[in-house]
């Protein structure tokens, strides 16, 4: 893959093909095996469906017009009889073939109501609104590991006066958002994303964050959205280069050994000291 910006290449293309991505780099943090782990264990699809629910959003959100033909919603059958357990194969079958995500009814009720308070925030709707790119793809060789890069920014938003990657997450709990960044390390993938479209560019962009909660408040699904502050941005930037360092050393030594510190839970550990 050359280094550069693509605008036409699937998703599954993206994950599946070169490049170290920021979640290639988290499982790296937790230890090079689990990064080879995750490459090689098989997949139960039917438990992907939290999955399912977040790339819907996506799409619901960036790219309504493609959702019909990336999910099949599936109405109400009753698998109990022959004939509801047969329609519901023909279904299952059909997405497989045309290689699409099967979501409930219900499911998609609920994502429409979280489309839908997505763009009665004044802010998020603005953004959304801007002319862009949506999931387009960014590769670049990193100057000191020389180690091929790439990120998959949900939206570009990119002209004369401004530069901003606008990055959507389901969240659990809108006020345990910021608990989230640590979880998933959110800080980690707006260094590396701006650190891409610097490459890129030539110059840092905004990174913001539309967080929407998949659980309601007074009967609405919150929003908000988040920019970081410098410090989290510097630290996600030093675990950033950390990580990426750590890959290249694997690379060289074709070696991704290696074992996990675990611990007891702090009150057992408080415990020892009493």
């Amino acid at each position: 893959m050359e280094p550069g910006i693509y605008y036409n290449i699937s998703n599954e293309d993206y994950h599946n093909g070169e490049g170290v991505s920021k979640s290639n780099l988290d499982d790296i943090a937790k230890c090079p095996a689990i990064y080879q782990w995750k490459k090689n264990a098989p997949e139960c699809e039917e438990k992907k469906q939290a999955l399912n629910m977040g790339t819907a959003l996506h799409c619901l959100i960036l790219e309504p017009d493609e959702f019909n033909k990336r999910f099949i919603i599936l109405e109400s059958i009753n698998r109990r009889t022959n004939s509801g357990k047969n329609e519901y194969k023909k279904i299952v079958d059909l997405a497989k073939i045309n290689n699409q995500i099967l979501i409930t009814l219900e499911e998609y009720d609920k994502l429409l109501q979280m489309r839908n308070s997505v763009f009665a925030h004044p802010t998020a709707k603005k953004l959304l609104e801007m002319e862009g790119h949506y999931e387009s793809s960014i590769y670049w060789i990193d100057d000191e590991t020389q180690i091929l890069c790439k990120v998959r920014p949900d939206k570009l938003v990119r002209n004369d006066q401004i530069s901003i990657i606008i990055d959507i997450k389901k969240t659990c709990d809108i006020k345990s958002f910021g608990k989230s960044i640590e979880l998933y390390r959110y800080h980690v993938q707006d260094a590396m994303y701006c650190e891409g479209y610097k490459n890129q560019f030539g110059v840092i962009p905004h990174f913001v964050f539309i967080a929407v909660s998949e659980t309601t408040d007074c009967g609405r699904y919150p929003v908000r959205v988040f920019v970081l502050d410098d410090h989290d941005k510097e630290i996600g930037y030093q675990l950033f280069r950390r990580d990426l360092k750590t890959y290249a050393e694997c690379v060289k030594s074709n070696t991704w050994h290696g074992f996990e510190i675990i611990q007891r839970p702090d009150w057992a550990r408080r415990k020892d000291n009493e």
